[in-house]
């Protein structure tokens, strides 16, 4: 029995942030009804890589997910929405803010059909406020929490990441605060509405940067691949064009690090006690493991460092995370049979429960595979589905 299998998510978001809230949920074991617009379905199945026609990142976010295709801009739609509702535990959802309560399916009208309803509302910006019905997109949130002015090469601009990273930190915060709104409803009997904004949950993970601000009046600087709390903290390239990255969050670390690369001697400098003080001399630091490694080729540097007991890691692309032996172990991707692409690779579980461990069942479906399924479960027979399939209101 999977620990979520008790939970029904209908899962009405779009792209990445909801969609991924919705995803977690379903791998340990939420029945999560994906619906999309008939003609035009999540772009998240255009981002990205494709084969074959097919979005390869769409099999992932929407994985043991069944999908089905309704227009909720219509009133077929929108009482299709309402049956699925009534007996639902969660709505995932990221219309702008008044686009449900327009088609009469606010937060009060749904929690009046269903009292015990969680209505997740995912949101750029949040659902008041002098921004909140602008359009909102992961990279603002990267823009507007200070991650963008603190990334990159001190002379350089500020940078982005290259992947949907404000995006996944919501999916995942979401995902938590639906759990914490069943747990709650377990003691209430009733639901309730988050309301979360894009713009905040990453703030959390770029530790106490206001905190700091406000009590020193200082701001986070770039510092390329360096620390600001920590040295050495660096990537650096090896003889044979391989290239590292080392970590000395840990003080013994740091000595072993200084003790392996030849340098002893600074270890027994006062100021190297304490990161702040090796974040002072981070140049001399630098320079002398940059210059170990530079005379070193990877396999070496990387047997040396274990040796040591010092923190390194190739820096890997994904030819090298599908070869290595700890992902394997750990069983983190899995092959799936896709009756699109025949078989497809997607990440496993991101996390092990002894008891009650999650599962990806299956990837992405296509377009309104499961809307007969879904209908028919409603209790819509044959002729009903026919005739709002005539009209466009489902596919």
């Amino acid at each position: 029995m999977s620990p979520l299998s008790s939970l029904r998510v209908v899962d009405a978001a779009t792209l990445f942030a909801g969609p991924s809230a919705a995803a977690l949920l379903g791998d340990f074991g939420a029945e999560v009804v994906k619906i999309e617009h008939p003609r035009r379905p999540d772009p998240s199945r255009g981002h990205g890589p494709a084969k074959d026609g097919v979005g390869l990142w769409w099999k992932s976010i929407s994985r043991n997910k069944r999908t089905v295709a309704v227009d909720l801009s219509v009133a077929e739609g929108q009482q299709i929405l309402r049956d699925l509702l009534v007996d639902a535990d969660v709505l995932v959802e990221n219309f702008r803010p008044g686009t449900l309560e327009r088609w009469g399916l606010g937060p009060e009208d749904l929690l009046e059909l269903n009292p015990g309803l969680i209505v997740a509302r995912m949101t750029g910006f949040g659902q008041f406020g002098p921004m909140s019905a602008r359009p909102g997109f992961g990279t603002l949130a990267e823009a507007m929490s200070g991650f963008a002015a603190a990334t990159g090469e001190p002379d350089g601009p500020p940078v982005l990441p290259p992947l949907a990273l404000a995006d996944g930190v919501a999916g995942i915060s979401m995902a938590y605060a639906i759990m914490v709104a069943v747990q709650a409803r377990t003691g209430t009997g009733r639901g309730q509405v988050i309301d979360m904004a894009i713009i905040e949950p990453l703030l959390s993970l770029l530790g106490p940067q206001v905190t700091a601000y406000q009590a020193l009046g200082v701001l986070p600087q770039r510092t390329g691949n360096r620390s600001a709390s920590n040295a050495p903290r660096n990537t650096y390239r090896t003889r044979d064009g391989r290239w590292v990255a080392v970590s000395t969050s840990a003080q013994s670390v740091a000595e072993r690090v200084m003790h392996l690369v030849g340098r002893p001697d600074v270890v027994e400098q006062p100021w190297f006690a304490t990161g702040q003080g090796r974040v002072a001399h981070v140049d001399e630091l630098d320079a002398a493991v940059a210059g170990w490694i530079a005379d070193r080729d990877s396999d070496e540097v990387l047997t040396e460092f274990e040796r040591a007991q010092a923190a390194i890691a190739l820096v890997y692309d994904a030819s090298d995370i599908v070869k290595d032996p700890q992902y394997q172990a750990l069983g983190t991707f899995v092959d799936l049979p896709d009756p699109e692409l025949g078989e497809v690779t997607v990440q496993n579980v991101t996390f092990r429960l002894s008891d009650t461990p999650g599962e990806v069942r299956w990837p992405g479906p296509a377009v309104g595979s499961h809307t007969d399924e879904v209908l028919t479960g409603l209790g819509y027979d044959t002729e009903r589905i026919s005739a709002l399939r005539t009209t466009g209101a489902v596919a």
